[in-house]
């Protein structure tokens, strides 16, 4: 039986004995279980393999082969992309975003499973990323393809999208709640009770799985001895302004390290260089080597050791101030290890990496405090709160943040620090970037879907389907006497004027010289670059809807030329874009 048949076959079935929403909620159970597998699969597999490669090393010397895994993980995705996927698979949650605003929420098949081993590739050998960003790919990619499978809608489609990326943070954190709220904040879901029990199905359903695969080990094991007094409260403030600062040093840096290393042009010289250059900072600083949550786990347990063990500085951890110092360099240079992961050929995210920054943040600002003989704070609250506080800053989701921390200390005994250093966090970045990594490249090209409907709706209208194309053109040196003969075969009363290498020169419109057309004296003294006008506004091919939207707003024109690069393509008409933007609003409303 083919997979088509098969789908109708459900589809009367559904059709009969169950209604749409229903069948949303089916969908939604069984997106949350192969998602929160995938989670489940994908965090064994880099344990796993992360053990077998590092467990032999003595924690009182440096590894070379800290120098050589992540050139070998990353030369191995690279390859893995080039022959077998061939498609890029950088920036995974900026791919959903790009696949909602402007592919109707398709995500490729191969996606449902090429991030999940390509990540293992890159983070088992060393890379210094998160699996969060792929895995959360690989979920929205099965909710995206199980919804095409029966033919669904856009709206369902990205609900399913939505459900897939709920169930791999919940099955990756046993953290339900987190799931939903990262939905809601970075993939911008609108929350309506059509959306919130799907998201909640998927999300729970993944969590119970990782507890029935995994039990009750949790990625972290933090110690929480001490519940919220009010004196500390000016501490979470300041820390929060921290995390916002260290929030702002993480997105610019990420940016420029991957500029650097992707100006070089070929692939495997890229991933040499950068490969190389991430295995020298791990050979000094080992903590910078995968994810980074072994490290964070020891933290919390009061092992400072961790941050120095397998290094050249083993033994320096009894002296407070050189081993802050070490830590502040591990903090720092973890923005470029990812970065140059990434940039060089790796897969994975920035979650981690964040998570990572935000605990050693705190645990230096908890330190230097207590060494300062301040009101004594505690390290462990100080590292968890600051991760949330990093998170909060860098994905510009604060929710997320205090939903994720809260849940995975298994209570909310810190939950007002989370509230107060979070929310902080992000008041301090949005004074810098107005947009987080996920969303920055895409806001940029005015592709972004937003909780603002007029924006969003405009964000997913493209120019290219609205330019009309069936106007007659003119040259600039025809007579009046041919310009009449061109109005007598036009069904518009619109002509650009083009010269011959398609450079669009100007527009003549037939009520500006209705008044001389039938003057016949003038037919051979006059020419179109007498009668033609320049606009003062065209559109550029690749420009966004909210700012043709704008130029129709403010020039009170009925009909833009479009150019490519000075190059004439045609006309849009304002009467088009708004009737299209209607049909769309009406289609994104719809419940």
């Amino acid at each position: 039986m083919s997979a088509t048949s098969l789908s109708g076959k459900i589809n009367v079935w559904v059709n009969k004995h169950i209604n749409q929403r229903q069948f949303i909620l089916l969908l939604a159970f069984v997106v949350g279980l192969i998602s929160g597998f995938a989670a489940i699969v994908l965090k064994n597999t880099l344990h796993y393999m992360s053990h077998l490669l590092t467990s032999g090393f003595n924690p009182e010397t440096g590894s070379w082969m800290y120098i050589l895994y992540p050139v070998t993980g990353i030369f191995l995705t690279v390859l893995f992309i080039k022959f077998i996927v061939r498609d890029d698979l950088s920036h995974g949650v900026s791919k959903i975003l790009y696949a909602i605003s402007r592919r109707n929420s398709i995500i490729k098949p191969h996606n449902t499973w090429s991030s999940i081993v390509t990540s293992i590739l890159t983070i088992s050998f060393g890379g210094s990323v998160g699996a969060e960003a792929p895995v959360v790919l690989t979920g929205s990619a099965i909710g995206s393809n199980l919804g095409r499978y029966f033919h669904l809608n856009y709206k369902k489609l990205t609900l399913l999208a939505g459900c897939g990326a709920a169930g791999a943070i919940a099955g990756i954190f046993k953290a339900p709640l987190a799931g939903l709220v990262f939905v809601l904040e970075i993939l911008m879901i609108d929350l309506t009770m059509a959306s919130l029990l799907p998201l909640l199905i998927s999300a729970v359903t993944a969590a119970s799985l990782a507890y029935l695969f995994m039990g009750n080990e949790v990625l972290f094991t933090p110690q929480v001895t001490e519940t919220f007094q009010i004196p500390h409260i000016p501490h979470y403030i300041i820390l929060g302004i921290l995390c916002g600062l260290v929030s702002l040093y993480v997105s610019r840096m990420t940016g420029k390290t991957e500029h650097i290393i992707q100006k070089i042009k070929n692939r495997w010289w890229r991933a040499l260089v950068g490969g190389l250059a991430l295995g020298l900072l791990i050979f000094i600083f080992p903590p910078l080597f995968g994810e980074g949550y072994s490290t964070l786990n020891a933290i919390f347990n009061g092992n400072t050791n961790a941050l120095v063990d397998n290094s050249f500085f083993f033994g320096l951890q009894n002296n407070i101030w050189l081993l802050l110092l070490i830590t502040f360099c591990i903090m720092m240079l973890k923005v470029v290890s990812m970065a140059l992961t990434n940039g060089s050929g790796g897969v994975g995210g920035i979650f981690a990496p964040s998570l990572f920054i935000g605990g050693l943040a705190g645990f230096i600002a908890a330190r230097v405090n207590n060494e300062l003989l301040f009101t004594p704070v505690s390290e462990c609250n100080f590292a968890l709160v600051g991760m949330a506080g990093l998170l909060s800053g860098v994905l510009h989701a604060p929710m997320t943040a205090i939903f994720l921390i809260a849940e995975i200390t298994g209570g909310y005994a810190l939950f007002m620090p989370l509230i107060i250093t979070s929310t902080i966090s992000y008041l301090t970045i949005i004074l810098f970037e107005k947009h987080s990594i996920y969303h920055h490249r895409l806001a940029e090209r005015g592709e972004l879907i937003t909780h603002h409907k007029d924006k969003a709706v405009l964000s997913m209208m493209s120019i290219k389907p609205l330019i009309e194309k069936n106007f007659t053109i003119v040259d600039e040196d025809d007579s009046l006497r041919r310009f009449v003969q061109a109005v007598s075969k036009s069904e518009r009363n619109v002509f650009p004027v083009i010269n011959d290498d398609n450079d669009f020169l100007g527009v003549v419109f037939i009520n500006d010289v209705r008044h001389i057309i039938f003057n016949h004296e003038m037919y051979d003294t006059t020419f179109v670059r007498d009668l033609m006008y320049v606009p003062d506004v065209h559109i550029e091919l690749d420009e966004s809807m909210e700012s043709v939207a704008r130029k129709f707003s403010k020039s009170r024109h009925y009909n833009i030329p479009v150019l490519d690069h000075g190059k004439y393509v045609g006309f849009v008409s304002r009467a088009r874009v708004f009737s299209t933007y209607r049909e769309r609003l009406r289609d994104f409303s719809d419940e």
